[in-house]
């Protein structure tokens, strides 16, 4: 399996870390890669661990990227979106640019919670560039009624490798 360095762009800086890529059909990439944060990350309606395994679609001609989170064990944990600027990969490096708008999906799909509007509003996204804001604010919506259906990639988690 091939190795990728993932570097995501946020409001709050630049967070990389080394993935594998699971697969690459040219548009849509799937990595894993394992949660390497020192400290647990507490939500709210769950907690990221360290050794939690992250299964990452990006693709490059959508403006959202999904994230399957697992426990070490297997246990399936949900799903963390983020709207984001059309994944850019440079031969081993994939670049994604986080527009601060999110989607929690609980992993029986009961809860679907939209996150961060405020701080989307707040950092001045739709004043800054109307473009991507819409294209954020239609994401988050597609990614509602995916899995809300329970399309791809909202159907059964795939288990960690």
């Amino acid at each position: 399996m091939q190795d990728i360095r993932v570097r995501l762009i946020t409001h709050n800086g630049l967070l990389e870390y080394d993935a594998v890529v699971l697969s690459d059909d040219g548009n849509h990439l799937v990595v894993q890669a394992e949660f390497a944060e020192t400290e647990p990350h507490d939500l709210g309606f769950v907690v990221l661990e360290l050794g939690d395994i992250w299964t990452e679609h990006y693709w490059r001609d959508r403006w959202y990227s999904v994230k399957a989170i697992s426990t070490a064990s297997g246990v399936f944990k949900g799903w963390y979106c983020d709207a984001a600027r059309p994944a850019e990969i440079d031969g081993d490096l994939l670049v994604s640019v986080d527009l601060e708008l999110d989607l929690w999906v609980s992993p029986d799909r009961a809860v679907i919670a939209r996150l961060d509007e405020d701080e989307f509003h707040a950092l001045g996204v739709p004043q800054q560039d109307p473009p991507a804001a819409a294209a954020a604010l239609h994401a988050i919506d597609e990614l509602e009624r995916l899995a809300t259906s329970g399309e791809a990639p909202f159907e059964a988690p795939h288990p960690p490798s």
